[in-house]
């Protein structure tokens, strides 16, 4: 008898009592976890930036490949015509801005290199060693990187005035007959924006290399400390060599900034001479007066050419560490 009473016990508990509805049976397998509604939803948020990525980046890219053989002044498409290679053999033969342009895109990187991210290393350093104020000077050295291009542009022109700028009234150039055109003169105007752009660059590459300090494992200060290191020592050997993927993430990011800069020149002067940039006679070329949207895209097409170099090696690596792990 109390065999039955016990099988029959939860028999009576499925029961469900007056006036309640019984609850649905569960489903056994795969559960439905979004409704239509859902993936309407979610189609239209990744769908959406998708359609506009590939309409912008992609196509853009691809058709300014298509142009660069090609001559088109950008006045009805029956104007296009086919030239073959014709765009970069004037460009690299017979056009006199185009290796200056090279060349002081290198000059940007080099100086990128050389002065703002080893400052941006040591103030790093600096604010790694958890010092009162922190995070006022790290907003404060950061702040530059935030600031549009055009206001740190009109910010620098103030201070390169050749008449009422900060720096000739500073060193008593600001009178007649002895002004420094820092903006005007082709052999200063260019180390002149570099300035600027190492200004802004240097925040750049203190916050890299500060997430870049707080992953490294404190273990490793620690066993340094007890063998006797000094400080200099500790961040040469132990602390310098684990910073490895975050130094290639800078070379990789100045290179970008040295190929794409555009802003700070065109603000100043708008790649006068002295301040030839790839990007700045590509602007000429599609915008400017006399439109010659084939031969600009030429050009870009040379920019795009070099930053693949570079691009592509850093995404075959980091592919492969991500396999790897």
């Amino acid at each position: 008898m109390t065999t039955e009473t016990t099988k029959e016990i939860p028999e009576a508990a499925a029961v469900p009592p007056p006036g309640v509805a019984p609850a649905p049976k569960a489903h056994r397998g795969h559960r439905r976890l979004l409704t239509r509604r859902d993936r309407i939803t979610l189609g239209f948020m990744a769908g959406l930036p998708t359609i506009l990525h590939i309409a912008l980046v992609w196509v853009t890219a691809l058709a300014s490949i298509a142009l660069a053989f090609t001559t088109w002044d950008g006045i009805g498409f029956d104007t296009i015509q086919w030239v073959g290679l014709q765009n970069f053999k004037e460009l690299f033969e017979q056009n006199p801005q185009f290796w200056p342009a090279v060349q002081h895109n290198v000059i940007w990187f080099v100086v990128l290199i050389a002065i703002p991210t080893p400052l941006g290393l040591f103030l790093a350093v600096q604010l790694d060693k958890k010092i009162r104020f922190s995070r006022v000077y790290q907003t404060a050295f950061f702040l530059p990187v935030v600031m549009s291009m055009a206001v740190i542009g009109f910010v620098w022109q103030l201070i390169y005035n050749p008449d009422t700028g900060l720096i000739n009234s500073i060193i008593g150039a600001n009178e007649p007959g002895k002004y420094i055109d820092w903006i005007g003169d082709p052999d200063l105007n260019l180390w002149a924006i570099l300035i600027a752009a190492s200004w802004r660059h240097t925040g750049y590459m203190m916050i890299l290399y500060l997430a870049g300090l707080k992953g490294v494992d404190p273990s490793l200060r620690e066993a340094s400390a007890l063998d006797g290191a000094n400080e200099w020592q500790t961040f040469k050997n132990v602390i310098f060599p684990t910073l490895r993927p975050t130094n290639t993430v800078v070379l990789v990011v100045t290179i970008i900034e040295a190929l794409r800069a555009f802003d700070l020149v065109f603000v100043f002067n708008k790649g006068a001479e002295g301040t030839e940039l790839l990007s700045i006679l590509v602007t000429n070329n599609i915008i400017g007066e006399s439109s010659r949207i084939g031969y600009g895209s030429a050009i870009a097409v040379v920019l795009l050419l070099i930053s693949l170099v570079v691009i592509i090696p850093y995404l075959v690596a980091t592919f492969r560490k991500e396999r790897r792990a």
